[in-house]
């Protein structure tokens, strides 16, 4: 009894391991900043309207523009208010995230 259930679970322990329920998905600190521009941006940057599309742009695009809204360079009626949230790290958190979204 013992070795069929050592065989069966042999059978079944990649199945479970490699299942995407039983993964624990890891969300870096860029991802998790960034979740807060879904709501104008789109999920993922990929915006639905009107809203520019920030998926897959450079890094410097993204952190530029951000510092640029926050230190009132750019104009905006939204993103000026959002940006002076962020630090620099954060900012670059930020834009390094987008950007590796393809």
């Amino acid at each position: 009894m013992r070795i069929r259930f050592i065989a069966f679970s042999a059978l079944i322990f990649p199945f479970i391991i490699g299942n995407p329920v039983t993964q624990a998905v890891e969300l870096t600190q860029g991802a998790m900043l960034s979740n807060s521009c879904a709501a104008c941006h789109g999920t993922d940057g990929n915006s639905p309207g009107a809203i520019p599309s920030i998926n897959g742009k450079s890094s410097t695009f993204i952190a530029r523009s951000l510092i640029e809204f926050r230190d009132g360079k750019r104009p905006s009626t939204v993103m000026g208010r959002h940006a002076k949230g962020y630090s620099d790290k954060e900012i670059q958190l930020i834009a390094n995230h987008f950007a590796s979204l393809k």
